[in-house]
């Protein structure tokens, strides 16, 4: 193999490979044991070259325990026209007792003829099948298609169990036939992938959605098997067919159809992606395989190997997504004086461009208006709420409100804002009826919008996509982490609303208002959060003009990227947030606990002012007023308490403040 390696290794160019495939080139020439040197050298005809990079990544690579053996540059080069000149023999295909090697185990293809063929199905059956699940196969219902020039299984058998196909084979053994029916040795035999319910073999009767066909005719056996084994795919049996392919039966593991769907197209792409030419037809969960054991004119049907790769489709889809997004090293000496350039800021001083943006506020608070309003800031340059925005490119997408209602809203505040004829960025996406979880919205999202030059992505309300517990911190982190997905992939901002938890958020600072786990403060890179201001009766006596739809709120920012931006009150009033010359000042936010204080000590003040009017009403029996000293007496305060009491309830002191008299009455003897 090291040979091999060496050599294929020259025929690849190394600017030709991406970032996580130069990764991989160490990780496998580190697996077979040669000098990081060997990497390095090779390296140098790539101009992304660092001196010494090689060596740090080096270091972090496991040996034995990397992912990726020599094979993987075998079949790099391969991939690009390479032809090894000494390990296969004529047209580069292996003869049928050929060994092929990969991640350091042997899998022949004659493994199987050491073993009869009633054994290699029981094993396949003992490995696809739980006991009780209905199998089905083809066998004597085949027929021989002129159109297709190629022998094609009809409906076949739909009604037997696995354990009961398992106790026949292993009754007859060698009589094959008697046990599952007899076949047509020209034909061969075929083999359902997933279990059935018994009733038919369409789509609508599979019972449990496992595996995937995966084959291809156009690559030689063993570089299937050893793209198969590079990758790792997750594959319970690998079935020669007796003809040109390897049949892979690969682990979906999904619990419905539609998620069956999902992971079927992810790893039919993956396959695509990386040069393997398949089959598209195989998609079907009751697709027919090669029953393994029987024979196809004078070859047979073999079982290859069982639980090759990786366990599960979690498993493998996990290795596939570190692999790929390998981790990126920096180096602070080497970058020191040539720092990647920052982002630019998407909304001055609070938010870049690719960062996540979260606006808070109560429920039922108007949110939307602000995303909207936000919308036509950001697409026509304009401020909101006191901060410079970039122009930009906006994709707003309404998950809540009718089509009709959202247009009217976006209307509204472009004429309130004076702007007669909107520019052509802000696109509106209507899914209000049609919200998914969303892990699977992004991949959606993605698709529709990658390299049309979007700059901010606003999700219009977060809540109708939620899946798993929003008190969970690990669902919050694996629901946040789709955030990071559209600011990766379509380098945009993604800005979107949550709503304060239940009760008064001026009791809380402004990153725990949020409902939920904390994760929803702690991930985003810049939060505004409104928290509406209490209009006090004072204050609405001292402002007639208010309209009863006015509100005050006040807003906090937090940022991780810029110092924290000043605190500032603003109104609405519809449909516009317009930034408080100082008349909001005074107030205080519903539920601060100084607003309590100051309601509790008015209401104490009203009873005193209460008992002091009635200390003097049954003390004036003349009406021309009280001494002090008796409502000292009457009250229990001190001389002093009495005085300021009086004077505070709007009381007149006379006779050298020796008197209390009504201040009404002191102006009825003026007059």
């Amino acid at each position: 193999m090291k040979d091999s390696v060496l050599e294929a290794l020259e025929f690849i160019n190394v600017s030709s490979l991406s970032y996580s495939e130069w990764l991989q080139v160490g990780m496998a020439l580190k697996a077979e044991g040669y000098d990081c040197s060997v990497w390095e050298n090779w390296s140098k005809g790539d101009e992304r070259y660092h001196k010494g990079e090689c060596e740090r990544k080096w270091r972090g690579f496991n040996g034995s325990a990397n992912p990726v053996t020599g094979a993987t540059i075998v079949q790099m080069a391969k991939s690009r026209g390479y032809t090894p000149s000494s390990r296969y023999e004529g047209d580069g295909c292996l003869g049928w007792d050929d060994e092929i090697e990969y991640d350091g185990e042997l899998i022949s293809l004659t493994k199987a003829i050491y073993k009869e063929g009633y054994e290699q199905l029981i094993e396949y059956l003992e490995t696809l099948y739980k006991s009780d699940d209905i199998v089905g196969y083809c066998t004597t219902d085949s027929f021989y298609s002129s159109e297709k020039e190629k022998w094609m299984p009809k409906n076949g058998v739909y009604h037997r169990t696995a354990g009961e196909l398992i106790n026949a084979l292993k009754k007859y053994k060698d009589d094959i036939g008697a046990a599952v029916g007899d076949y047509k040795k020209e034909a061969g035999a075929w083999i359902r992938i997933n279990p059935l319910d018994g009733k038919y073999v369409n789509r609508e009767n599979v019972m449990a959605f496992r595996y995937v066909l995966v084959e291809s005719d156009e690559i030689p056996q063993e570089e299937q098997i050893e793209f198969y084994a590079q990758w790792k795919l997750p594959i319970a049996a690998l079935v020669n067919s007796g003809s040109k392919s390897i049949h892979a039966i690969v682990h979906i593991d999904a619990e419905t159809d539609e998620i069956y769907t999902k992971r079927v197209q992810f790893l039919f792409d993956f396959l695509k992606k990386h040069n393997f030419p398949i089959d598209e037809s195989n998609k079907n969960p009751n697709k027919y395989s090669r029953m393994p054991g029987v024979y196809r004119g004078d070859k047979m049907q073999s079982l290859i190997t069982t639980n090759m790769g990786c366990k599960n489709y979690d498993e493998w889809f996990n290795y596939i997504d570190t692999l790929e997004n390998a981790f990126e090293e920096d180096n602070m000496l080497e970058l020191f004086d040539n720092p990647p350039e920052l982002a630019p800021e998407l909304i001055e001083g609070l938010i870049r461009l690719g960062h996540k943006l979260l606006l808070q506020g109560p429920s039922k608070s108007g949110k939307s208006f602000m995303l909207i309003e936000l919308s036509i800031c950001l697409a026509e340059g304009l401020d909101f709420i006191g901060f410079k925005c970039r122009k930009s490119k906006v994709v707003y997408i309404n998950l809540e409100i009718d089509r009709a209602s959202v247009i009217h809203r976006f209307k509204a505040i472009y004429e309130a804002l004076g702007i007669k004829k909107p520019t052509n960025n802000v696109t509106i996406l209507n899914l209000r009826g049609k919200a998914k979880p969303l892990d699977q919205l992004v991949p959606f999202l993605v698709k529709q919008f990658k390299d049309r030059g979007f700059e901010a992505v606003i999700l219009d309300p977060i809540y109708k996509t939620l899946n798993g517990d929003e008190n969970s911190a690990s669902d919050m982190a694996q629901f946040t982490n789709q955030f990071d997905i559209i600011c990766d992939k379509l380098h945009a901002t993604a800005i979107y609303a949550h709503h304060h938890a239940k009760g008064t958020s001026g009791q809380k600072s402004a990153q725990d208002r949020s409902s939920g786990s904390g994760v929803f403060a702690r991930d985003p890179d810049g939060i505004i959060d409104f928290s509406e201001l209490e209009f006090t009766d004072e204050f609405k006596e001292a402002h007639p003009e208010l309209e009863y739809t006015d509100t005050g709120w006040a807003v906090e920012c937090i940022t991780r990227e810029f110092k924290k931006p000043r605190n500032r009150n603003v109104w609405f009033k519809y449909p516009l947030h317009i930034v408080d010359g100082g008349t909001l000042d005074e107030l205080l936010v519903k539920g601060d606990a100084r607003l309590t204080m100051k309601k509790t000590n008015e209401q104490k003040w009203k009873e005193k002012e209460k008992d002091f009017h009635r200390a003097y009403d049954a003390n004036d029996l003349f009406g021309d007023g009280v001494l002090v000293n008796d409502l000292v007496t009457y009250l229990g305060y001190d001389k002093k308490t009495v005085v300021a009491h009086a004077l505070r309830f709007h009381y007149e002191l006379v006779d050298n403040e020796t008197k209390v008299v009504r201040r009404e009455e002191v102006d009825l003897e003026e007059n």
